[in-house]
């Protein structure tokens, strides 16, 4: 269950800010976020069991995340992994709908993916939600389409909004977002073949449970001045801070 609300051009002075908490099986294998050295110009955490990422930017000025779509469909024959859909776009030249446009959707397990440069914002889902250009706006993902209306998606977009419009957009605050444990209700919770107690855990926008849980938050955000700066504050099983990375770059310029 992880989160990601982001905001593209929804104020004249801040052209994007991403908000994301990763949520995964503590026992992953996990590399911090940094620049790659086998691709120097991608700045991401790395998934060390399939080599891709869940979310990175580039220093061209280009951004991807991804989330897996929940469901109960089962995965038939040798799938691709999904985290190699963040790094293909971060290192190519398309536009963000010319390379969602090249997705062969069946090749993947469910999925939703967010790509964008320095202007358009695009989406892909293979569970229904279709390839989207998406307006400025504000938005909130999971592991359902864009936009789903879990209530955990609902606040979290509502208090970006309001960060946003009191200029308080800044790593402070929207970490305090991220570090929400507020369950959602019992009706959004889907237990199947996990205990109730876990099954409401994972509705929260921020997971503390043993063996799964939020792993990291990122924040990306552009400023008036056109700098992206890249802060990824990572966690352990009971949702203590164990590290801290953050790095800032200028579009063809050299990282910090």
């Amino acid at each position: 269950m992880c989160l990601v609300v982001l905001a593209f051009n929804a104020k004249v002075d801040t052209p994007l800010v991403v908000a994301a908490n990763r949520d995964e099986f503590h026992a992953r294998p996990t590399q911090d976020a940094g620049w790659w050295p086998d691709q120097p110009d991608v700045v991401a955490g790395r998934d060390l069991q399939a080599g891709g990422t869940w979310l990175g930017a580039h220093r061209s000025g280009r951004f991807a995340t991804i989330t897996n779509y929940r469901d109960a469909a089962t995965s038939r024959g040798r799938l691709r992994s999904r985290g190699h859909l963040v790094t293909e776009f971060l290192q190519g030249e398309q536009s963000p709908v010319e390379y969602l446009s090249t997705i062969a959707p069946e090749d993947y397990a469910g999925f939703n993916l967010l790509v964008a440069n320095r202007s358009q914002l695009a989406y892909l889902s293979n569970r229904g939600g279709g390839l989207k250009e998406l307006p400025a706006g504000i938005y909130g993902l999971s592991n359902a389409t864009l936009d789903t209306p879990w209530e955990k998606i609902e606040r979290s977009k509502s208090l970006l909004g309001t960060l946003l419009e009191q200029g308080r957009a800044n790593e402070t605050h929207l970490l305090q977002l991220l570090g929400d444990m507020e369950k959602g209700p019992v009706d959004e919770v889907r237990s199947g073949r996990l205990p109730f107690s876990i099954a409401h855990a994972i509705t929260a926008p921020f997971i503390v449970t043993p063996e799964y849980g939020t792993r990291c938050s990122t924040i990306v955000r552009v400023d008036h001045a056109g700098i992206w700066h890249f802060l990824e504050r990572r966690f352990d099983s009971g949702g203590n801070t164990v590290g801290e990375s953050q790095f800032s770059f200028s579009v063809g310029v050299d990282s910090d």
